[in-house]
């Protein structure tokens, strides 16, 4: 992933690109519980998780996957919870996998970033803690 041209979060091998959304009513311990949830779902090859494999993790903040597209042309981003709320859980998510023991790259938070993904297998989750 690259801010301005410049890498500021890549990981190599198997692994898992973590597109995190953070709406109004998320807590600090909805991120904890999505943080364990990810480490250990079995999604890996062989039924394996993140935790078996030791896989690294590159944790984006994607406040698009809260738009709402019902009406108009213009999606409605008023469920994606701003800034100022948003961060500090997205910074919360990525402590509590690296207590778990995850390896984390980060994106940078608020910023425009180009993310590469080769996607082994059509394999992409929604979760919800």
């Amino acid at each position: 992933m690259t801010v301005d041209g410049v890498v500021v979060g890549a990981i190599e091998g198997p692994g898992l690109l973590v597109l995190l959304g953070v709406t109004h009513d998320d807590t600090a311990a909805a991120a904890k519980a999505l943080a364990a949830k990810i480490w250990t779902l079995r999604i890996l090859h062989d039924e394996r998780s993140a935790s078996d494999e030791q896989a690294p993790i590159l944790a984006i903040s994607q406040f698009t996957l809260y738009a709402d597209t019902r009406k108009g042309r213009r999606p409605s981003w008023n469920a994606a919870a701003p800034g100022p709320v948003s961060e500090p859980l997205y910074d919360a998510f990525c402590a509590a996998l690296e207590e778990l023991g995850a390896k984390v790259e980060r994106g940078r938070f608020g910023a425009h970033m180009d993310v590469s993904l080769v996607n082994d297998g059509p394999v992409t989750l929604i979760l919800d803690a």
